[in-house]
């Protein structure tokens, strides 16, 4: 493993009931981070982040999807995803981005899964315990509504000053008794062609 990596962090949560009504399927939203050492830490403004990029995202890439894969059953059991990533206090918001903004790494997630869509995120920065939010999206169809679902939980001790934090999320279905459509249908009422939203 890359010495920079502190920890992996898991979550999971089963929603049994929503609202007044139970769920059915239980809907299960899932999550891996991995706490790091920022690679650029203490080295004031580097033009090129490409070789620690290209050096880390992939070992990230590839550990993060392994724990989602293991945590749902299979990628298949994913229906929805998306990532996100914090840098600490003393990093550049760009130190993070950078991590999981590459193919380099959501690849690994967007193969292991057979998605179509891209991966949905949120990039922020924080102290140790900032919650960490990561909006998710269908696999296949970024305007199926039902499954824009988020991802919240945090690391009591994550991330410290000199530390990012990059993480993937997942659910696997879309929000219980979901009933507000979805985009397409909302074009249709607007007059809109789906293949060109604007209407230009």
């Amino acid at each position: 493993m890359f010495p920079e990596l502190r920890k992996v962090v898991t979550y999971d949560e089963d929603i049994h009931r929503e609202g007044e009504r139970t769920a059915d399927p239980v809907l299960r939203l899932i999550a891996v981070a991995a706490v790091l050492r920022n690679p650029w830490a203490g080295q004031g403004y580097v033009e090129d982040l490409g070789p620690e990029i290209r050096r880390l995202a992939p070992q990230l890439g590839k550990l993060l999807t392994d724990r989602m894969i293991a945590l749902a059953g299979s990628g298949e059991a994913i229906e929805a995803y998306g990532k996100a990533c914090i840098a600490g206090t003393d990093c550049e918001l760009e130190h993070a981005s950078g991590l999981i903004h590459t193919l380099n790494y959501g690849n690994f997630y967007r193969e292991a899964v057979g998605a179509k869509s891209y991966l949905g995120f949120t990039n922020t920065r924080g102290p140790a315990n900032t919650q960490i939010q990561i909006p998710l999206m269908d696999k296949h169809d970024t305007g199926r509504r039902s499954h824009y679902l988020t991802v919240q939980f945090s690391i009591p001790d994550a991330p410290a000053a000199d530390e990012v934090v990059v993480a993937l999320g997942a659910a696997t279905g879309g929000r219980p008794h979901h009933r507000i459509g979805d985009r397409y249908s909302d074009l249709a009422a607007l007059g809109r062609d789906l293949e060109n939203p604007a209407g230009v």
